[in-house]
């Protein structure tokens, strides 16, 4: 038997869920998942809950697209999962946001597509970017710990072979790792 969730959340402990529960029972959500943690959050204890309980048919409601989703790309990735499931998204304040309509789900399909598109683009700007840096001569990726001098000088100290890793390690501030990494020349 379909089920109706309602997801409510608000950004801190100063604001209040009522106005959201109200709404949200009022639109005939059966259970409510509410939190008080920002958007920005990945780890939303209450969203993870109620994505993982939803089964085909299910309903999930929220007041307005922003209090489920930070972004264009969270949002897609949110009902990716709703959609996998089976079951369907209706926002109250955004009737365009409806997967239970056929109007809806073209809507969130255009979006999906944009979203996409513009993925593609900053991919692509990214890429070229970096071409241009490379040709210009420089060094990407993150910097080296140890300047050439201390690289060759660890190498030589592991190489003797009388102090530990970790200790040669610790004498430049890195982790033993780093030192095992190295190469001689």
């Amino acid at each position: 038997m379909p089920f109706t969730y309602g997801y409510a959340r608000v950004s801190t402990d100063g604001q209040t869920l009522d106005a959201q529960v109200a709404q949200l029972e009022a639109a005939g959500a059966a259970r409510l998942f509410k939190e008080k943690v920002s958007g920005v959050k990945r780890d939303r204890v209450q969203l993870d809950k109620m994505l993982g309980t939803l089964n085909a048919g299910d309903v999930v409601i929220v007041t307005r697209l922003d209090r489920l989703a930070r972004s264009t790309r969270d949002l897609l990735n949110i009902l990716g999962i709703v959609a996998d499931k089976g079951a369907a998204f209706r926002s109250l304040g955004d009737g365009w946001a409806d997967t239970t309509t056929a109007h809806g789900r073209l809507m969130l399909t255009v979006l999906a597509g944009l979203a996409e598109f513009e993925r593609e683009l900053i991919r692509s700007r990214t890429g070229e970017g970096r071409a241009r840096a490379k040709a210009r001569g420089v060094k990407l990726g993150r910097r080296f710990k140890l300047t050439p001098h201390q690289r060759e000088e660890a190498v030589r100290r592991r190489d003797i072979g009388e102090e530990s890793m970790t200790e040669i390690a610790r004498s430049y501030n890195v982790s033993h790792s780093t030192i095992s990494r190295l190469r001689a020349r």
